[in-house]
């Protein structure tokens, strides 16, 4: 399988070395890295070079950072721009929806027209270059950024771990883009409904690692080994067996960013 979608350059270098390891023989053969800034992108990129075939690189800006400066923005689409080809998919990009609250709750206001903007940015980048999008876009900020990529000719848009209501689920399903369950699948309601629902050719396995997860996975270190059990956990949810449901979400992931 594929964990289609870890953030590899926020663990700590022996955690990378033992993960990488403990990857051989486990049945997963692939990782997609996002971004978070210009300085992930790069130690992503490095990454992709230690372990080329496994660490498929993509590169962004996360929307639940500060705002960048315009010198900021500019010298990541400028670094992009001279790696187009290393990368595999632009992202993580979308819009700030936990910031956004996190700030209302403190009496400030949150530019969303600004994070919009620089959205459009790095979704231009991806139309010009012919890369999917991973987005980080849940509740009713997916329902603007899928409003926003009608504006493009992208079709290949993955929702990451993606929380929404019944209306945006159908909207997302019609219009081909993907979603892909974290190990929260194991115990969170409103992600088993979402996996009853969402066409079975459009989701993939993620970890979001080094994010820490609860349930059967309290206190251990969130690692790639993880999309079995998210796998198996959707194959019941589905009525398939497990080794088929490793088969369908690695089809799935394969196919989405070309690997």
């Amino acid at each position: 399988m594929i964990d289609a979608h870890i953030h590899l350059d926020q663990y700590k270098n022996a955690e990378i070395e033992r993960l990488m390891k403990n990857m051989r023989g486990s049945g997963v053969e692939g990782l997609v890295t996002v971004s978070t800034n210009l300085e992930s992108s790069i130690a992503n990129l490095a990454l992709a070079e230690r372990y080329p075939g496994i660490v498929h690189p993509a590169f962004g800006y996360h929307p639940e950072n500060p705002l960048p400066t315009e010198e900021e923005a500019a010298r990541l689409l400028s670094w992009m721009e001279r790696r187009a080809k290393r990368m595999i998919a632009v992202g993580e990009i979308g819009l700030p929806y936990y910031l956004r609250r996190q700030w209302a709750k403190e009496g400030r206001c949150l530019d969303l027209n600004a994070y919009v903007q620089l959205l459009e940015r790095f979704l231009s980048f991806a139309e010009r270059h012919d890369k999917p999008v991973v987005l980080h876009a849940v509740y009713e900020d997916a329902d603007l950024v899928c409003d926003i990529l009608e504006r493009y000719p992208i079709r290949k848009a993955h929702f990451h771990w993606f929380k929404g209501s019944r209306h945006t689920v159908e909207k997302m399903a019609e219009r081909g883009y993907y979603i892909s369950f974290t190990p929260d699948l194991l115990y969170e309601p409103e992600i088993i409904e979402l996996a009853r629902s969402y066409p079975a050719d459009q989701v993939m396995a993620e970890t979001d690692g080094p994010w820490p997860f609860e349930g059967p996975f309290a206190g251990q270190l969130t690692q790639p080994p993880m999309v079995l059990e998210i796998a198996e956990a959707w194959g019941a949810i589905q009525g398939i067996a497990p080794e088929e449901a490793r088969r369908r979400l690695r089809n799935n992931t394969r196919r989405f960013y070309g690997i």
